[in-house]
């Protein structure tokens, strides 16, 4: 089995790609090591303790490394854990564990507004996410009020040096092109 990896924008995150699905639907983000109590691969790559971030898309793994890790020593570990993880066949997630399911809350968005948020989701379905999947990460709709719009960056992208100027200057622009009533969008 051959797992490629590729650099992201952010520094510390590189994308794992196993040449396989990971996630059927949706993604998973797992930014604390308590969090990945849910996922025996995700408690793995955390057991390495150069890892603080692991992110789980439909067809990569992202991996954020620890403030002083390096990916030069890190690298070669993930990959040990990512080809037994793979090879072995092992669930993504623990069974009978409500945990790998990530449901969105409800956002409590303005009834009144319910075609305005319905083309935000539409544009951020179809056109942010699967440009910021390409760089590892994922971006999810948090809400609506007054004009602006909430969005979450996960993965390679949270915390990533370019994750502002993404935000303003890419998602914001494109929103406010197609949703004049979009005026300003907010990292959640």
């Amino acid at each position: 089995m051959l797992i490629e990896t590729e650099p992201t924008p952010n520094p510390a995150t590189l994308k794992f790609l196993p040449g396989r699905t990971v996630m059927e639907a949706g993604t998973r983000d797992f930014a604390e090591p308590e969090e990945a109590d849910a996922s025996p691969l995700a408690a793995a790559l955390f057991s390495l303790g150069d890892v603080e971030g692991v992110f789980f898309g439909h067809d990569f793994i992202s991996v954020t490394a620890a403030p002083g890790g390096e990916w030069h020593d890190l690298k070669p570990q993930v990959l040990g854990i990512l080809l037994d993880h793979f090879s072995s066949g092992a669930p993504l997630f623990t069974g009978g564990s409500a945990n790998g399911i990530l449901v969105d809350a409800d956002y409590n968005d303005d009834p009144a507004d319910a075609d305005i948020v319905d083309q935000i989701r539409d544009l951020i379905d179809t056109r942010v996410r699967p440009a910021v999947a390409r760089d590892g990460g994922d971006i999810v709709y948090r809400g609506f009020d007054k004009g602006v719009v909430y969005l979450a960056m996960q993965g390679a992208c949270s915390g990533c040096p370019s994750s502002t100027a993404t935000l303003k200057q890419g998602i914001e622009s494109l929103l406010k092109h197609y949703v004049p009533e979009v005026t300003e969008v907010r990292a959640a």
